[in-house]
């Protein structure tokens, strides 16, 4: 079995030379996780999700503290919204560089690829690099679960 078995094949994606704030409209109006972000030839350059959004709104003290347990209410601070300039920068400042699988790929190879790069989903592209599916942990642990009804009892 391989990936294209289990992948989405309808995949939304955002061209590199999007906005930030496009992105986030998207994101919202797909109810979506992650965006691929492809070039003109439509080839993945990079990943962009709610996870890289997010890191927008929170505060600049978060990322030097080791835990936040302590912390219970983020009080004004949550009031604060990423600036119009910050907004109308490319995606290109903001995602992740592509980890991709091509569509051949076995399942448990692709898996090992999510967790090695601590991925939840992945773009799948064709032979040529275009961007053809996106897979996820979810959707490639319920192709290999479901061949276990199949094993012996």
């Amino acid at each position: 079995m391989n990936i294209t078995s289990c992948m989405k094949h309808n995949v939304v994606s955002i061209h590199v030379t999007a906005t930030i704030r496009q992105a986030a409209a998207i994101l919202i109006k797909k109810h979506i996780g992650v965006l691929p972000v492809v070039d003109n030839d439509d080839r993945p350059v990079g990943m962009i999700g709610i996870r890289d959004m997010l890191t927008l709104e929170l505060p600049d003290f978060v990322t030097f503290l080791a835990d936040v347990d302590f912390v219970h209410d983020f009080g004004a601070v949550e009031e604060i919204h990423p600036s119009a300039r910050t907004l109308n920068k490319t995606v290109k400042t903001l995602m992740k560089p592509a980890v991709t699988v091509d569509e051949d790929c076995g399942l448990l190879r692709a898996y090992a690829l999510l967790l090695q790069h601590n991925l939840h989903d992945m773009p799948v592209i064709s032979k040529d690099g275009k961007l053809v599916g996106i897979t996820s942990r979810v959707d490639i642990g319920v192709a290999i679960l479901s061949t276990w009804s199949k094993a012996e009892r």
